[in-house]
């Protein structure tokens, strides 16, 4: 198929339809109102069901509701959206039924403002909900990869019984690019559901999906088998990807749009004889710490790029171990920061382990 020229929010929401997405449930809020205008003329025109719910929370539970069923199910929010749903959230991992979010950021915390942030990493990472699971985070860093990982999330929310979110911040959500959409993929039919779905018991023994275990050890159980689920996602569906590594002296981590950036950086550092590579996370959970513990070894230090106050960066030593110096450089509020901005972090950083001079 011939590339096209898509937003970001647009593009997500064509891919999710190609993917075979049977229900969206959502709530409109800026940046990602888009998503929502896409699925709610697109969906009808496909036969599948849309609906504005009245609230984050509604959707995120209506999204419980539809995965139980064993339908291919997704919503979208903004940060302050996706904090409502995060009692849903937890409901939904433990129940070990699959759904798709996305996470378009915008600058916090509170209301904030619509401006692109990447203030949601602990939120997606650290803190999704009450209780011990994470989700599968895949983080775009541009509109084909988007729709790339669209696909690749609904697949992995199946073979895992899992939750997939996807996040990218506004300016992936706005911008626009030219971009190749994936065939369109048919919507599975009743009896195609899986045989854990709550279909209909008639025939069969019924099927009891919930999050409410009252006693102590049978709530250890299921906490065992997430955790083994978890394993096994980090040990097969660590993905990142790498720029000028091999000859690294120093190495720059970034994801999404910073990533992006920093790839700008990378080309610009090493024309003035800074030898720099780059490592851009593209899932944040499972995060590629042996990779980059591998890389600390490599290089004499590791600057961290993100639009936040550190995130990130967190994971990022917990990988490194004090191996080498991992140093920090963020904006807030929304600020997009740029090479010009980035280039002399990096040479500060080239000075202070004795990388190589600068021209």
């Amino acid at each position: 198929m011939a590339k096209e020229l898509w937003e970001g929010n647009a593009a997500i929401a064509e891919a999710a339809i190609r993917a075979g997405v049977e229900a969206f449930y959502g709530y409109p809020i800026t940046p990602q109102t888009e998503v929502l205008e896409h699925f709610s003329k697109r969906m009808p025109e496909e036969g599948r069901v849309f609906l504005q719910a009245e609230s984050e929370v509604a959707s995120i539970n209506m999204v419980y509701g539809a995965a139980c069923a064993g339908a291919r199910v997704m919503t979208s929010s903004s940060s302050p959206g996706v904090s409502l749903m995060q009692e849903g959230i937890s409901y939904i991992a433990c129940s070990e039924v699959p759904a798709v979010i996305t996470n378009i950021m915008r600058g916090g915390p509170g209301l904030g403002n619509v401006q692109p942030a990447q203030g949601d990493y602990f939120q997606t990472v650290k803190s999704a909900g009450h209780g011990d699971y994470h989700m599968i985070a895949l983080a775009p860093a541009s509109i084909q990869e988007a729709i790339d990982l669209v696909v690749l999330a609904f697949d992995l929310a199946d073979k895992y019984r899992t939750i997939v979110i996807i996040v990218a911040d506004g300016s992936i959500g706005q911008m626009m690019e030219p971009a190749e959409m994936p065939p369109m993929r048919p919507v599975r039919l009743a009896e195609e559901r899986a045989s854990w779905a709550l279909t209909g018991a008639k025939g069969r023994e019924h099927n009891i999906i919930t999050s409410l275990y009252l006693g102590a050890e049978k709530m250890e159980e299921v906490n065992l088998r997430l955790q083994a689920k978890l394993k096994e996602i980090a040990a097969n569906e660590v993905r990142w990807k790498e720029y000028s590594t091999e000859d690294a002296d120093l190495l720059l981590i970034a994801f999404g749009t910073m990533g992006r950036v920093c790839q700008t950086v990378v080309r610009e550092a090493r024309e003035q004889g800074i030898k720099v590579g780059l490592l851009r996370p593209i899932t944040l959970w499972p995060f590629p710490s042996d990779r980059i513990a591998e890389l600390a070894g490599q290089v004499k230090g590791i600057l961290t790029v993100e639009m936040n106050a550190g995130q990130m960066v967190e994971d990022v030593r917990l990988a490194v171990e004090g191996v080498c110096p991992v140093q920090f450089y963020g904006r807030t509020g929304g600020i997009v920061p740029l090479p010009d901005d980035i280039l002399p972090e990096l040479e500060k950083l080239a000075a202070q382990v004795g990388g190589e001079e600068v021209e």
